[in-house]
């Protein structure tokens, strides 16, 4: 935007301290960044900045960052991500009160189905397409060959969840507590409630969505998986937009499966890959190399599909998400796949 516009920062001296890249998440609370009562004011300076720019520009077809208002989507979409990360934090906060609930999307009645689907193998077509708004690591659109495969039709209930634990004795998800000597409570976003063995269970670090996929003698899918597998899948049928507060039944959204019959694999909770967060064949950084080339490698692995927190204008099903694997306080779930020779869906 500050290329785009032409015009100096409004504090120059802010934009080391509010750089992602320059400061690690785990010094970022010592940094002397602005207080409530200075960071609101010079926050609507910036947007208001940021319209007048945005109302003076010529969507330049030569320019790519100006094509097709590249910069107005790729503003919304970094505020909108944004929103879920402060939703992360607040969770946090014992005595947070939303400012508006909206519980009917998470109200929607679950369907019943087969405990897995199967997608045929064959050539796929991963990413995002040439035209319409998307970030490079998704694109370019590419072929893959896959081997068919099961995948979960719903993502892991908190019930299976809860029989991995018993049987294991592994750690719970992030903000689980005991209430007596067998059942569970979640403590998170204000309220204390009992944990519903019926919703997708969330807040699951990678370490262990995988310990628990090797427990059920299935596995994580790879992430050209997962997008085949959400081919169709609908996020006008989904729970997303964050008003929810909350997961849907495992189930739900039925009419919004994907075309070969798994259902939410947009919204409610993020799914993890197996895959580490490496580049698309032909990528190429753009509009800077900081927003996904510096995060490829084997550090992070890739989420998929959003969650209830997600904006809907946000998420697709070629959206690709990384984060750390002992990280729990995203709205991280689980779905699991199986290799076609080890048994059908009912076995």
């Amino acid at each position: 935007m500050q290329r785009i516009g032409g015009r100096e920062p409004l504090r120059g001296d802010l934009g080391e301290l509010y750089d992602a890249i320059e400061q690690p998440r785990k010094i970022r609370g010592e940094l002397p960044i602005l207080k409530a009562d200075e960071v609101r004011p010079y926050m609507e300076q910036v947007r208001e900045r940021t319209l007048e720019v945005l109302g003076e520009i010529e969507l330049d077809p030569g320019d790519p960052v100006l094509a097709d208002g590249f910069v107005y989507e790729m503003l919304l979409a970094h505020e909108h991500q944004h929103n879920e990360t402060m939703l992360q934090l607040l969770q946090m906060v014992g005595a947070y009160e939303p400012v508006e609930v909206d519980r009917a999307p998470a109200a929607e009645p679950a369907a019943e189905g087969p405990e897995m689907v199967m997608v045929e193998g064959g050539s796929h077509e991963i990413g995002a397409p040439a035209v319409g708004f998307a970030y490079d690591n998704e694109r370019p659109r590419h072929p893959v060959e896959l081997a068919p495969f099961w995948i979960d039709r719903t993502p892991v209930t908190n019930a299976d969840y809860i029989a991995y634990l018993e049987d294991t004795g592994a750690e719970p998800p992030m903000y689980w507590e005991r209430d007596g000597e067998s059942g569970w409570v979640r403590a998170a976003m204000g309220r204390t409630e009992e944990v519903d063995p019926t919703h997708p269970v969330i807040h699951v670090s990678w370490h262990q969505a995988d310990a628990f996929a090797r427990w059920a003698g299935k596995r994580l899918p790879t992430e050209p998986e997962w997008e085949a597998a959400a081919r169709g899948a609908s996020r006008e049928r989904a729970n997303l937009d964050q008003f929810s507060f909350g997961t849907a039944p495992a189930g739900a959204y039925a009419d919004g499966a994907s075309d070969w019959g798994a259902v939410q694999m947009l919204g409610d909770v993020w799914e993890w890959t197996s895959s580490d967060f490496t580049a698309h064949p032909g990528f190429e950084a753009f509009p800077y190399p900081e927003y996904s080339e510096v995060f490829f490698g084997d550090t992070y692995k890739v989420l998929r599909g959003g969650a209830w927190a997600t904006r809907r204008d946000v998420i697709r099903t070629s959206f690709r998400n990384w984060d750390l694997a002992e990280r729990r306080q995203i709205f991280a779930g689980i779905r699991c796949a199986r290799d076609e020779s080890e048994g059908s869906s009912e076995s």
